[in-house]
C-alpha cells in the first residue's frame, strides 16, 4: 500500500510540472490576453491593435511587476496537486485491474492515462469546453455536477468497452458513454463576453493538448514507478 501510494503521487508530481511548464508555454499567454479583454485594455474589432494579434510575448509583458511570480508558484502548486490526485485515481484502477488477472503494462499504463484523460477532459468538454476569462457561462454548481457526472460515466463506460468480455457488457458501456451528453450540459441562455473566439478556440485547444500529454506521460511513468519494485 505504501509503495502504491508513492508511486502515485510521485507520478502525479513530476506529470503536475510538466503540466505546469506546458501551461505556461501555451496556455498561460491565452489567459493573460483574455484578462486584458476582460479589463477593456483590449477591445474585439478594434484592428488598430497590433497585439490582437495573439502572440507568447504576453508573459513576457506582465513580467515587470511581482504578481506573475506569486501566479506562476499558484499555477504549480494547482497543477502538481491536481495531478498527484489524479495519479491517485489512476493508481487505484490500475491496481483493480491487476488484482481481477489484468497486467498492466508500459503501453498500456499511457492507455489508461489516455483514458483518464477522456474521462477528466475530453469528453466534458464536449459539452463544456475550456473557458477564459470575460467568457459567459452557466450556473457554476450545474456545471460541476454535470462534469463529475460525465467523468464518472466515461470511466465506468471505457471499463465495460474495453474489458467486458460479452457483448451486452460492451453495448453497456457505450450506453453509459452517451448519458451524459443524451442528458446534455447546462449552458447559458445566451452567448456573450468580451473573448474573442479565436482565442476561446486557442485556448480550448491548447488546454485538451496539454491534458493529452500530461495524462499519458502519467499513465506510463506511474506504471513504471509501480513496476520498478520487485517486492511490491
Amino acid at each position: 500500500m505504501k509503495h502504491m501510494l508513492s508511486s502515485a503521487v510521485f507520478a502525479g508530481f513530476a506529470a503536475g510540472l510538466l503540466c505546469a511548464v506546458l501551461q505556461f508555454l501555451l496556455v498561460q499567454p491565452d489567459i493573460v490576453l483574455a484578462e486584458r479583454y476582460e479589463s477593456g485594455e483590449l477591445t474585439h474589432f478594434f484592428t488598430a491593435i497590433a497585439e490582437a494579434d495573439h502572440n507568447h510575448s504576453e508573459t513576457a509583458a506582465i513580467a515587470a511587476d511581482g504578481s506573475p511570480v506569486m501566479r506562476s508558484a499558484l499555477t504549480v502548486l494547482f497543477a502538481v496537486l491536481t495531478y498527484c490526485g489524479y495519479g491517485l485515481i489512476l493508481m487505484a484502477g490500475i491496481n483493480l485491474a491487476e488484482q481481477v488477472g489484468i497486467r498492466i503494462g508500459l503501453a498500456q499504463g499511457v492507455l489508461w492515462g489516455l483514458a483518464g484523460f477522456l474521462s477528466f477532459q475530453m469528453m466534458p468538454a464536449l459539452g463544456l469546453p475550456p473557458g477564459l476569462p470575460g467568457m459567459a457561462a452557466a450556473d457554476l454548481s450545474a456545471r460541476q455536477v454535470w462534469w463529475a457526472a460525465t467523468a464518472v460515466a466515461t470511466g465506468a463506460g471505457l471499463w465495460f468497452l474495453c474489458y467486458g468480455s460479452a457483448l451486452w457488457q460492451r453495448i453497456v458501456g457505450a450506453g453509459v458513454l452517451a448519458v451524459p451528453h443524451v442528458w446534455g450540459a447546462p449552458q447559458v441562455a445566451q452567448f456573450a463576453g468580451t473573448v474573442p473566439p479565436e482565442l476561446a478556440a486557442s485556448f480550448a485547444a491548447n488546454s485538451l493538448g496539454v491534458g493529452l500529454v500530461t495524462w499519458a506521460v502519467l499513465g506510463g511513468l506511474l506504471v513504471t514507478i509501480w513496476h520498478g519494485d520487485p517486492n511490491k
